[in-house]
């Protein structure tokens, strides 16, 4: 039911945002003058590594494998992507080919997952997914980040470890209307914290 579920959502929501996607396709090549898309290998179900596809919100240069919020390497147009998490949508293909789910942990970089760790394996025997419970609680993650020394040492410090505790949470629990209800949290959840910060400036 859950990858039935999965194809659905996925196709319908491709629909509707393809005429909008393309009109941002043409930003990013207008605006920044990169390739549109961003792909990057991520570790998926039971240690697979796949191809993540994103729009790209970053210029190409060295840096962390993770995002802080006054990152140089991130373009205008590309804070504005994710500040909405539009740069995310394209990841609908990645639903639609089995490499992940609508709902679920989200997929790391091969440097920040340890196959060794029994936690992670154990989240790992299910699909990754666009929308999990830490994006109720880590829409600042960037910010979090900022200042610090070595940003990865940082990230699988402090973050990861409370990434993982929700995803082992969720998974204990996890059903079809839950996800939809998470779904539905996360889109008012971004939206809201989103015009806050606006009324805010």
């Amino acid at each position: 039911m859950k990858r039935s579920l999965d194809i659905f959502l996925a196709l319908s929501g491709l629909i509707l945002w393809l005429p909008s996607g393309a009109i941002l396709v043409v930003l990013i090549l207008l605006v920044d003058r990169h390739r549109p898309f961003f792909v990057q290998t991520r570790v998926g179900r039971r240690g697979r590594p796949f191809r993540l596809f994103k729009l790209r919100t970053m210029r190409r240069g060295e840096g962390s494998f993770v995002t802080t919020a006054d990152d140089s390497r991130v373009t205008a147009l590309g804070r504005f992507l994710r500040r909405w998490h539009l740069d995310e949508w394209p990841q609908l293909f990645n639903i639609l080919l089995g490499d992940m789910s609508l709902v679920g942990p989200r997929p790391e970089v091969p440097q920040h997952v340890n196959l060794k760790d029994p936690l992670q394996w154990e989240i790992l025997q299910v699909r990754p997914g666009l929308v999990d419970p830490a994006v109720l609680l880590f829409l600042d993650e960037a910010k979090e980040l900022s200042g610090q020394q070595d940003v990865d040492d940082y990230y699988r410090r402090n973050i990861q470890p409370r990434k993982l505790a929700l995803s082992a949470s969720y998974l204990k629990d996890a059903t079809a209307l839950g996800d939809v209800a998470l779904l539905l949290r996360a889109f008012v959840h971004v939206f809201r914290h989103n015009m806050g910060e606006h009324g805010d400036s």
